[in-house]
């Protein structure tokens, strides 16, 4: 592969993994500015730094220099098996989708006209969604899939299913919250309600008045002092059962 399109991968799977180059840089061991270098494809990359990339974005090699498919997001038509294969690479079951959706519809309806409600606030608010319902019922909500990153969990299916929703479902609009760019996503219909239970909405109410008033950078410290986020290696899908050690302030479970 040519090292213009190594640098190019490079970067690609920095910015859907959720890193800055400082990050990137510091996991590595070596500058921001040769992280600059590698992706605009200034400066060869080393057996190395190979491996180490690899090792990072849970990719193989092979991957990194082309030679298989890149890993990717699968929205399914019918329900089939989970697979981990690589960091951004889940198949998403319609049923798992569906349920995205409406989650998704129901938080925006509620709160996302706020000034404060951009695209990482809607990240943190749907993993607390996700994994409170889960301390809470042992079972599984949404579902998604959480990464570690420096910025707090990103659920890994969001965009695929965003790209799939807009203009019909949502839309997705540039703004500035006091001079920071934004993302925000607008719901152009309700959420269907009855794929939603009782206590599914619950949690979800719950989650909302406790943390929908936080900025981006507010809902990302809050996250990073939840017992998952602390217990998970950085780029490392953050586990579900981990949620059972939370710390009190955290827990929505009353334990024996």
């Amino acid at each position: 592969m040519a090292m213009a399109e190594i640098g190019k991968k490079i970067k690609t799977l920095r910015t859907k993994v959720g890193i800055s180059q400082l990050k990137l840089a510091e996991l590595m061991g070596i500058s921001r500015p040769a992280i600059s270098q590698l992706e605009n494809s200034r400066r060869r990359v080393s057996a190395a730094e190979l491996d180490r990339l690899a090792e990072i974005f849970n990719v193989s090699v092979n991957s990194l220099l082309d030679r298989e498919k890149e890993p990717e997001v699968i929205l399914q038509d019918r329900p089939k098996e989970r697979i981990y294969q690589a960091v951004i690479r889940i198949n998403v079951p319609q049923k798992n989708l569906e349920k995205f959706k409406e989650v998704l519809l129901y938080i925006l309806n509620k709160v996302g006209s706020k000034p404060n409600i951009g695209e990482t606030v809607i990240y943190k608010l749907l993993y607390f969604v996700d994994f409170d319902f889960y301390e809470k019922y042992e079972e599984q909500l949404v579902g998604a899939t959480y990464i570690k990153n420096h910025y707090g969990p990103t659920p890994t299916e969001f965009n695929k299913i965003v790209e799939s929703m807009t203009d019909s479902e949502i839309v997705r609009v540039k703004s500035k919250y006091f001079d920071f760019p934004q993302t925000k996503y607008l719901p152009l219909r309700k959420p269907d309600l009855s794929k939603l239970k009782a206590n599914e909405i619950e949690v979800i109410d719950n989650v909302l008045n406790k943390l929908s008033d936080m900025n981006a950078s507010q809902i990302s410290d809050h996250s990073h002092n939840d017992v998952p986020w602390l217990t998970t290696e950085d780029g490392e899908v953050i586990e579900y059962e981990s949620v059972f050690y939370r710390t009190a302030p955290y827990s929505v479970r009353e334990y024996e």
